[in-house]
């Protein structure tokens, strides 16, 4: 039994090949078949042992795969991109640039189109007008050609008169000679432009009578905004005036009184407009208030009225006319 039973504990000879770690190959097969190669032979060793060397052998290719990838990825970067391949330059083509006289640069004066915008309204009549004056075909075929003015716009340019007369007015108390010499060239600029305008709108041009009392209306009007004089010699602008728009009053009342009896004066109540103006003025405008009574005696207001008008009868045939009763049955009896 002694001599079967020994003592000592049972020794394993265990012969294991140290060596060192060999160093990384360039190929993952390489270097997984060195590893399994030299990882150290054990003698009887048991089966978990095995395994544990088999787990370090894999961590070791793990380990050595994810440098060599790194180490991979940094020579890439590391390469100058002036080594790396360039692809062929290519010319973007550019638009032509339009070049304009060439390379002379030289004054010039400016092209009509370009001329014409500089100008103002004022510049723009002024050459008109020159170049009328010089070719009066040209001169002609403008007046022919252009539009005829309408009342709104004859209005606007004898208010633009009318508002420099009002600007040279001067402040303060001054005497009578120092202002009229201050405001004459404005003050017969404007009635000028009166006086030139109202042909324009008078038969037979105009043809219409309610567009010619609309204009002599609102022109009466400025007429009476011009200054009165104590003196006649400066006077006689406005007295002037007066006579003149008096006479185109009793023009468009002789030509309204042709055209249906003159109902449309008594309808849109310009007799009532023209007593009123006369009254304003002084009783300067009596030849268009004789007109309106001679020639539509029924159109006239009371203070004006002749004796005996049928303006106020009731059973005149110019109320009936008016009232829609013309005509109508008789009664006849006492029923």
């Amino acid at each position: 039994m002694n001599a079967l039973l020994s003592p000592q504990p049972p020794t394993f000879n265990l012969q294991c090949e140290t060596s060192r770690v060999p160093p990384l190959l360039s190929s993952k097969a390489s270097l997984a078949d060195s590893l399994m190669t030299r990882r150290p032979k054990i003698r009887n060793e048991p089966d978990h042992q095995a395994k544990v060397v088999d787990k370090f052998a894999a961590s070791q290719f793990t380990m050595a795969s994810r440098k060599r990838k790194a180490d991979d990825n940094t020579d890439e970067m590391s390469v100058s991109p002036m080594n790396s391949p360039r692809t062929a330059s290519r010319q973007l083509a550019r638009p032509s640039k339009k070049v304009r006289g060439g390379g002379d640069v030289t004054g010039r004066p400016l092209s009509l189109p370009r001329l014409l915008e500089t100008l103002d309204n004022s510049q723009l009549r002024a050459v008109l007008q020159t170049i009328c004056e010089r070719h009066p075909d040209i001169g002609r075929e403008v007046v022919t050609s252009a539009p005829r003015p309408s009342v709104a716009s004859a209005l606007q340019v004898i208010g633009e008169y009318q508002s420099k007369l009002q600007a040279a007015v001067p402040f303060g108390q001054s005497s009578s000679d120092y202002t009229y010499f201050r405001v004459k060239q404005p003050l017969v600029a404007l009635i000028d432009a009166i006086s030139d305008f109202t042909p324009q709108f008078l038969p037979p041009v105009e043809q219409q009578t309610t567009v010619s009392l609309q204009y002599l209306d609102e022109a009466t009007k400025i007429i009476h905004a011009l200054p009165d004089w104590e003196s006649q010699q400066y006077q006689h602008h406005k007295d002037g005036a007066y006579d003149e728009i008096s006479n185109a009053w009793a023009l468009v009342i002789t030509e309204a009184a042709k055209r249906g009896g003159g109902f449309l004066l008594h309808q849109g109540g310009w007799d009532q407009k023209l007593a009123k103006h006369n009254q304003q003025s002084g009783g300067k405008l009596g030849q268009a208030m004789n007109a309106m009574a001679a020639q539509v005696p029924w159109t006239a207001n009371s203070g004006n009225a002749p004796s005996g008008s049928s303006l106020s009868d009731p059973n005149s045939i110019l109320n009936q006319i008016i009232n829609g009763t013309y005509g109508s049955p008789v009664r006849v009896g006492p029923w």
